[in-house]
């Protein structure tokens, strides 16, 4: 009989042991499970969260990027703007100086920069003024005012530039103080020449009409 009880003693307790063995490893693999499933929810959020900061850093550097590119058309159209009127201002200053006893270096600053219609036409008008010029003794001394870009139209500009002129001659030995007006159209994608003074006689300030 006590044989009998011992049995059932140990079978009771090797099935109590095995059930509390089963019952550890079932707790711990739903705990490993439970760890596992916390450690891919943290990594999900993480690489979310990478995944946002990357498409951020990449859209603020493409609007940069666009910024950049404004900033840089803004400046190189100021920049073409700006050389449009030193062309006309410069011109203007050098077609309007002149002195009746030497007017080659006026011819060659009344063509200089002309596309070469325009220096055709120029050559004809001056060849005529100076047969005026030169018996009225004509001198002009000029100084640069201001040149303003008017209006741009794919790179061809039309600039207003204003000099002011110094004049003698034979009728007025004292001198007349002006200003002389040019508008001037430049083309830009022809090297920058001038293709267009508005009016021929405008390329001739101060002298008789």
């Amino acid at each position: 009989m006590n044989n009998t009880t011992a049995v059932l003693d140990k079978a009771v307790n090797d099935h109590a042991d095995s059930e509390s063995t089963s019952t550890a490893t079932e707790a711990k693999g739903r705990g490993s499970r439970v760890a596992n499933s916390a450690v891919s929810l943290k990594s999900l959020l993480i690489g979310g969260l990478i995944a946002v900061l990357i498409a951020g850093v990449c859209a603020l550097g493409f609007m940069l990027h666009a910024k950049s590119n404004d900033l840089d058309n803004l400046n190189a159209a100021s920049a073409d703007r700006a050389h449009a009127e030193q062309i006309a201002l410069d011109y203007a200053t050098g077609a309007a100086e002149m002195d009746f006893k030497d007017l080659g270096p006026w011819r060659t600053r009344l063509t200089a920069g002309t596309s070469p219609e325009l220096a055709n036409r120029l050559t004809q008008a001056a060849t005529s003024m100076e047969q005026i010029i030169s018996p009225l003794q004509w001198v002009a001394q000029s100084t640069p005012i201001v040149a303003k870009v008017r209006s741009e139209d794919n790179g061809i500009y039309t600039v207003d530039c204003f000099v002011s002129v110094q004049t003698t001659n034979s009728q007025a030995p004292e001198g007349i103080q002006s200003t002389a007006t040019y508008q001037l159209t430049i083309d830009r994608s022809n090297d920058w020449l001038i293709t267009e003074i508005g009016g021929i006689d405008s390329a001739l300030p101060g002298a008789p009409r």
